[in-house]
């Protein structure tokens, strides 16, 4: 199936995507906005993204970066897939008060390959394009061909950081870096000052910084693009770009997704919001969006959604019980773009007879559980909301049913000792209730 890019032409008026990104809120910092916007207006250039695998599946703090891909592909350019299966051996200590897990290599590679299912749903690639050679610090590699119009490329960074030689990559790398300016640096800075930043973590600049040299080095990348909390390790490519081989490189960060009130975006009871529906269910997924506050209904719309300007600009300026139709219209563009069409429709409908009152919908999240489960004494509720999700710990689920937050088939309960028997069931099924929004289905199995 050829790939469509859900990006449509009348996205905006302007024809330089620098614009575009721009108009979107998308634009953080630039390391020279007008070469940069000359640069992507007159030139059609390869840029990458990195990925470390630091789990087995993107969140929505990726999604983002999705999109950037999707819109530079749109205007023309060639997006470089980065998976970190070098990096991802270290860890970024960017915005983190503790060390990532060590994760051993099988794990790693494991991570590297559903990071490439994932992106294949969303991105078309050139498969047939191999980065080869690259045999240590004094020897570069190459691309096996010119990547296709209108397609993606991937690069695993562990093919040129695995097998260097430690010795070699600090006489040539790490002599050119200044430690007391990168302890400057605010990925390093924070962490620094509270004593907990390893000298295996300070590598990580070093490593990220030789990524987007060799690559420019050795198949002509031109920007490295990626959050605001990689601006520090995105200088640090460019300046070993120009030290090393005199190479002039550019980097552009992208707007965090946050809150109005300064929280990350994408944080849920029991976890990150995962673009799996294995992970989170797409009735879930759908519903973390309807339901975001009335400030972050522009930003969700802008960066989020593929809704020309105009659209956006109207349904964020809809006021009181209005809005419901723009966290309406953003759960539905969202999930369609990242569940599909049919899914979104089937997890739109779900929400609407949830929010009718009725709160039973065939698409509502459904966990199959075993009849002895609730046989006899049966399956405390404060567990089984645990159990499904509804809630991140049993203590959690205690403190609902205490206040009044918990319903078992649209009857409060109230009494933690409550427990869910079979007389709950009807039809085989049972249907829990946190606060007004969140249903869970039990079926039994």
């Amino acid at each position: 199936m050829a790939f469509v890019n859900p990006i449509p032409d009348n996205i905006s008026k302007f024809d330089n995507v620098y614009d575009v990104l721009e108009e979107r809120g998308i634009i953080a910092q630039c390391t020279n906005p007008e070469a940069v916007r000359k640069l992507l207006g007159e030139e059609k250039i390869k840029f990458y993204i990195g990925f470390d695998p630091t789990a087995d599946c993107l969140h929505v703090g990726h999604m983002i970066q999705v999109i950037v891909f999707l819109y530079m592909l749109k205007y023309g350019h060639t997006p470089v897939a980065l998976i970190g299966g070098g990096t991802g051996m270290v860890g970024d200590p960017s915005g983190r008060s503790d060390i990532r897990r060590i994760m051993t290599v099988e794990e790693i590679d494991n991570n590297c390959m559903q990071f490439k299912n994932l992106f294949d749903r969303f991105l078309p690639f050139d498969e047939e394009w191999k980065y080869v050679g690259n045999e240590g610090v004094y020897v570069p590699g190459h691309e096996t061909k010119t990547p296709e119009p209108g397609m993606c490329v991937h690069v695993n960074n562990a093919h040129w950081l695995r097998p260097l030689n430690y010795v070699d990559f600090v006489r040539e790398v790490g002599s050119k870096f200044n430690v007391k300016e990168m302890l400057r640096a605010e990925c390093f800075k924070k962490r620094a000052e509270e004593g907990g930043l390893s000298f295996f973590e300070f590598n990580y600049m070093l490593m990220q910084g030789y990524d987007f040299y060799v690559m420019a080095r050795d198949f002509g990348l031109k920007m490295q693009f990626g959050g605001n909390d990689q601006w520090s390790n995105i200088i640090a490519g460019i300046d070993m770009s120009r030290k090393l081989s005199d190479i002039e490189v550019y980097g552009l960060t992208t707007n965090l997704l946050t809150k109005s009130d300064g929280q990350k975006m994408g944080k849920t009871a029991s976890g990150a919001l995962w673009l799996d529906e294995n992970r989170v269910s797409v009735y879930d997924f759908f519903q973390y969006w309807r339901n975001i506050d009335d400030a972050d209904v522009n930003m969700v719309l802008r960066m989020l959604t593929f809704l020309p300007m105009d659209e956006v600009n109207r349904l964020s300026a809809l006021e009181g019980s209005a809005i419901n139709e723009a966290k309406e219209v953003a759960a539905y563009e969202i999930t369609k773009f990242v569940h599909g069409e049919e899914k979104a429709k089937q997890a739109l409908e779900a929400s609407r007879a949830v929010f009718a009152g009725g709160g039973v919908s065939e698409n509502m999240p459904t966990t199959k559980m075993e009849k002895s489960a609730f046989e006899g004494e049966g399956y405390g509720l404060a567990a089984l909301m645990k159990e499904v999700g509804l809630e991140p710990s049993t203590s959690e689920a205690y403190r609902t049913i205490k206040g009044g937050g918990a319903r078992v088939n649209g009857e409060q309960v109230t009494d933690k000792g409550f427990a869910v028997t079979l007389d709950c069931f009807e039809d085989g099924k049972c249907i829990l209730q946190k606060g007004k929004k969140k249903y869970h289905a039990i079926e039994l199995a």
